[in-house]
């Protein structure tokens, strides 16, 4: 059977930058990443892509401030579930498209996927992870008055939101993923990191407003899955040690061991390439033979062994 890779595409790479922006503009920049995919597909990989969402959200956040004397605020739980949706159809879409030009006859089939996370989760009792629009300081009270929201000054920069980031334990659409890929079908799901949902007493599930860390959660689902190789699309060509200082120095290779001493040293900073290290560092203790971090034009040569940064047992 062909080797399974699992594919994680961050939000941010998804928009290039403040003034391409717009649907149209996601939607070629998601027809960009298709094509790099493609190659991997050509390559004769299954595979499993996921992607961010952060961006997204916080756009729908925002239409909900500016539209909050006309129409209701939307949930968390809802906005993640909106641009698993959305951000599903671009990269089928295109990369349906891209696979048909080649004469590949693959389906592509978007999954709006649900994460289960510990109500008693550490990160519920202090929330953490920064979400939506800057707020006055009015503003930011009148809702933490009425909607409970949790907000904090944001560096000077005004107030915002901040939410939980629980680990997540259980994907609930995973034998639904697995029958796809037994189909021969690749699979876009997971995105945002999935929908927090938590399991009530007598079994049901229930949406919570947090934000699920991508990187963690496509960790679990490729372990679930047996994938040999996990992808880290992100906005580097590698990972680099004191990144941004005058002896910053590109990794082309490190192992396990290597990649915990340099998390210890503090090497990789948190909310970026941190919880990408240790995503890596759990899938290849689970049986992963390989992850790659890299950027998604390079993602042909990376699986190659000619771009990015490895990281091995």
């Amino acid at each position: 059977m062909e080797k399974l890779v699992v594919i994680a595409v961050g939000g941010n790479s998804l928009i290039k930058d403040a003034e391409h922006s717009s649907v149209l503009d996601q939607y070629r920049a998601c027809g960009e990443t298709s094509d790099h995919i493609a190659d991997i597909v050509a390559e004769g990989y299954r595979v499993v892509i996921t992607h961010g969402n952060g961006p997204q959200v916080g756009f729908i956040l925002l239409r909900s401030e500016l539209a909050k004397e006309v129409l209701h605020q939307v949930p968390l739980d809802s906005c993640g579930a909106d641009t698993q949706g959305a951000i599903g159809y671009q990269i089928s879409q295109t990369l349906a498209n891209e696979l048909r030009l080649r004469g590949i006859d693959k389906s592509v089939a978007a999954i709006v996927t649900q994460t289960v996370v510990d109500a008693e989760d550490p990160g519920f009792e202090d929330p953490s992870k920064p979400i939506g629009p800057f707020y006055t300081e009015a503003t930011a009270r009148e809702h933490q008055d009425s909607e409970g929201w949790a907000m904090v000054e944001d560096a000077g920069r005004g107030w915002r939101r901040v939410v939980a980031s629980p680990r997540p334990l259980e994907i609930i659409e995973e034998p639904a993923i697995r029958t796809l890929l037994e189909k021969d079908i690749i699979v876009v799901a997971v995105g945002g990191g999935g929908i927090p949902v938590i399991r009530r007493h007598d079994g049901s599930l229930e949406g919570v407003g947090a934000v699920i860390d991508k990187d963690w959660a496509s960790c679990l689902l490729a372990k679930n899955l047996g994938a040999e190789k996990f992808i880290l699309s992100t906005a580097v060509d590698r990972v680099s040690l004191n990144f941004g200082k005058p002896d910053q120095r590109e990794i082309d290779r490190m192992t396990v061991a290597e990649a915990k001493g340099f998390l210890e040293e503090g090497h990789f900073p948190a909310g970026s390439m941190n919880p990408k290290i240790e995503a890596a560092i759990d899938f290849l203790e689970a049986g992963g033979q390989e992850v790659i971090i890299t950027q998604p034009h390079l993602l042909e040569a990376a699986i190659q062994g000619r771009a990015g940064t490895h990281i091995v047992p």
